[in-house]
C-alpha cells in the first residue's frame, strides 16, 4: 500500500477526517465515532437530521451497525455503486442516522476505501466533498475553498462523471433511485 494510503489510515485512526475520491464523488470520511461525526456535520455545515453512509470492503465491519445481520448476506458486490438501506441496530450513533431507524451501506470496489477499511479495521462514515447545499468539490482548490485548513489530510480527487449510486431498501427489494 501506498505511503498516501497509510497516512490517511493513521489519521482516520487517530481521529481524522479525510477528503478522497469515493466510487461516486469525492468523499469526506472519517471513522463512526461520534466524536469525530460532530466535526465532520459541523464541517459541512449539514442538519445533523440527514443520515450518513458506511462505505465498506467487507460487510463484517458494518454488523454492529445492523438489526439483522442475516440480512447483509443478501449486500453482493455490483459493477454500479449500490447503497443499501436497512434497519439499524439499537447502538448505532444517531448522528449516523440522522433521525431514522435505518443506516446506509455501500460494499465498494473503490480500492483505496478497500485497503483504507482493511488498514482501519472499520467502515468508513462518507458524504460528498461539499458545504451542504452547494456543488461536491472537484478540486483540490475547491476542497481548500469550502473548508480551508480544516481537513486533516487531502487525497485528490479523480474527476469523474459517475452517477450517484443507485439505493435499495434492503428489507423490501424496493428500489429508491
Amino acid at each position: 500500500m501506498s505511503i498516501k494510503t497509510r497516512l490517511a489510515a493513521n489519521i482516520l485512526n487517530s481521529g481524522g477526517v479525510i477528503s478522497l475520491p469515493t466510487d461516486t464523488v469525492q468523499g469526506l470520511s472519517c471513522l463512526p465515532f461520534d466524536h469525530v461525526l460532530i466535526r465532520l456535520i459541523e464541517l459541512k455545515q449539514r442538519s445533523a437530521n440527514k443520515g450518513l453512509i458506511l462505505l465498506t470492503s467487507d460487510i463484517k465491519y458494518v454488523e454492529t451497525y445492523v438489526k439483522d445481520v442475516e440480512l447483509l448476506k443478501q449486500i453482493k458486490p455490483t459493477n454500479t455503486p449500490t447503497t443499501y438501506i436497512v434497519k439499524a441496530s439499537r447502538n448505532t450513533s444517531s448522528l449516523l442516522l440522522g433521525g431514522h431507524d435505518t443506516v446506509a451501506i455501500r460494499l465498494t470496489n473503490n480500492q483505496l476505501i478497500k485497503d483504507l477499511c482493511t488498514m482501519t479495521r472499520s467502515a468508513l462514515v462518507s458524504t460528498s466533498a461539499n458545504i451542504s447545499g452547494q456543488k461536491t468539490a472537484k478540486s483540490v482548490l475547491k476542497l481548500r475553498v469550502y473548508f480551508k485548513d480544516q481537513l486533516d489530510y487531502i487525497i485528490a480527487p479523480v474527476v469523474t462523471d459517475i452517477n450517484p449510486s443507485a439505493i435499495v431498501n434492503l428489507h423490501t427489494g424496493e428500489k429508491l433511485r
